[in-house]
């Protein structure tokens, strides 16, 4: 390897922590309570190599959300090649709870901190693109189940807000540890029980 590459693999790898332990504070202290500073002291480096790589707590919480998404897209990957819609939808709902399980603090920085959204309404771009992307799949996949006659007398839009709010409810439910403080009678195994519950619903429709 050569010393060009030795020294890109560095940067690299010390921009990957920064945005690591980055995320680990924006989820445990919110954003607005977490500094440079704060940053840099949780990864043992100093302040002005942050300011290196990130001109602003923005551009890096701008980074985050961005790879979360690109995450939550290769879980999507499989997704593609089921041609079905109806079987393609029932995957997807069980592809994103194992995504917001296996990944909790990113979970939440997508969706959760209203942080990434104050972002984008003072920037020049408005439009929240990875959301759009990842809802569009959603909306894409109702469509053709309505097209090939499920769904009877549903609109697309309002079906797909309406699946995607649901799921994303039972993952913030289990990843805020909500679930076993309501006296269920199997809190380990409800979020996915209770999904079975939704497939059984939408098999009938």
């Amino acid at each position: 390897m050569s010393i060009v590459d030795r020294k890109a693999r560095e940067k690299e790898a010390l921009k990957a922590l920064i945005l690591k332990g980055a995320k680990k504070l924006f989820v445990e202290k919110g954003i607005e309570q977490t500094t440079i500073r704060n940053i840099a002291e949780e990864i043992n480096y100093s302040v002005g190599t942050v300011y290196v790589y990130f001109k602003d707590k923005n551009d890096i919480l701008h980074d985050l959300h961005t790879i979360g998404f690109q995450e939550l897209d290769s879980y999507f990957m499989d997704l593609y090649t089921i041609e079905d819609p109806k079987e393609r939808l029932k995957k997807m709902g069980f592809t994103y709870i194992k995504f917001a399980l296996e990944n909790s603090e990113m979970y939440d920085l997508m969706f959760n901190l209203k942080a990434p959204i104050e972002f984008l309404k003072e920037s020049e771009n408005e439009d929240w693109e990875e959301g759009c992307s990842a809802f569009e799949l959603v909306k894409k996949t109702i469509e053709e189940c309505i097209n090939k006659g499920h769904f009877k007398g549903h609109s697309v839009e309002p079906l797909s807000f309406m699946v995607w709010s649901l799921v994303h409810g039972m993952c913030c439910l289990e990843i805020h540890q909500r679930i076993k403080n309501v006296n269920l009678t199997n809190p380990d195994t409800i979020l996915y029980d209770g999904y079975n519950e939704y497939l059984k619903m939408i098999e009938k429709l």
